[in-house]
């Protein structure tokens, strides 16, 4: 794995002359932050040695370079999940490499149903801890030390001072945000009523199919995590019974306005 990331990096600092500051990946329906960039450089999934390509609708597949404000951004337009047949290595090896293009900050955002009856379709809910109910961890085999420790202190994987000025910036925004815990399921099917009730009752307010490997391997390297999911479906018979992967998309792009200015201003003011 080391070689691999170091080979990759490699690869990607020959191509561009670019140090970022801020990692973004960027979830599904959220593509439209990219015009939020000033772009440098843009390099497509399939031109980089190593890096697996996305096949999910509203996943685009490349990696965008650019600034917002004075701030140096790399973009994850598209992100790799477990349930399209990825290994937990090969979901999380973008953050590995991010972290050695020179990333300090990282931001995932994700589309998730909501369990919390003080949600609604469109709520912005940024993430304040997870849930991991995944049936594969990404750290699981030998460790490589060079990466960071084998056991991973989780008790604040997600930056106490990033959620606090993101909850500032959205307060002087006019933005209505939610903070919640994230459950991450395998996918790719959506949860049943049942499976949604069990979220509840194990204490998450939301849940997904993405992230928690990102943030995990994000913490074993001590990246500075910032969290922020849309609610896309409600899970309640009403919602459950109409719920499609377009739906998702719909739902995350109407939202996407008021998250992509909440980003922006965190990255700025970062």
């Amino acid at each position: 794995m080391w070689d691999k990331v170091q080979e990759t990096v490699s690869f990607i600092q020959g191509k561009i002359n670019f140090i970022p500051e801020y990692g973004v990946i960027l979830g599904s329906g959220l593509g439209g932050f990219t015009d939020d960039i000033d772009v440098k450089f843009t390099l497509p999934y399939e031109e980089i040695p190593n890096f697996p390509v996305s096949t999910v609708e509203g996943h685009k597949g490349a990696l965008v370079f650019g600034t917002i404000g004075a701030k140096k951004v790399v973009a994850m337009q598209g992100r790799f999940h477990f349930y399209e047949g990825y290994s937990m290595k090969e979901v999380t090896f973008p953050v590995r490499v991010m972290k050695y293009l020179g990333v300090q900050k990282l931001i995932v955002s994700n589309a998730s149903g909501g369990v919390n009856s003080n949600y609604k379709v469109g709520s912005i809910v940024i993430i304040k801890d997870h849930i991991n109910f995944m049936p594969e961890h990404p750290l699981r085999g030998k460790n490589d030390e060079r990466f960071g420790p084998r056991f991973v202190n989780m008790s604040q994987p997600y930056s106490v001072e990033m959620i606090a000025k993101a909850k500032q910036i959205a307060q002087e925004l006019s933005i209505e945000v939610h903070d919640g815990v994230y459950l991450g399921l395998q996918g790719p099917t959506f949860e049943t009523l049942s499976e949604y009730r069990m979220v509840k009752i194990l204490g998450a307010d939301c849940v997904g199919m993405s992230t928690v490997p990102e943030v995990i391997v994000a913490r074993h390297m001590e990246l500075e995590t910032f969290g922020v999911s849309i609610i896309t479906d409600m899970g309640d018979e009403d919602s459950i019974l109409t719920v499609s992967h377009q739906e998702v998309l719909e739902a995350a792009k109407k939202a996407e306005p008021n998250l992509r200015n909440l980003i922006k201003e965190l990255i700025i003011r970062g």
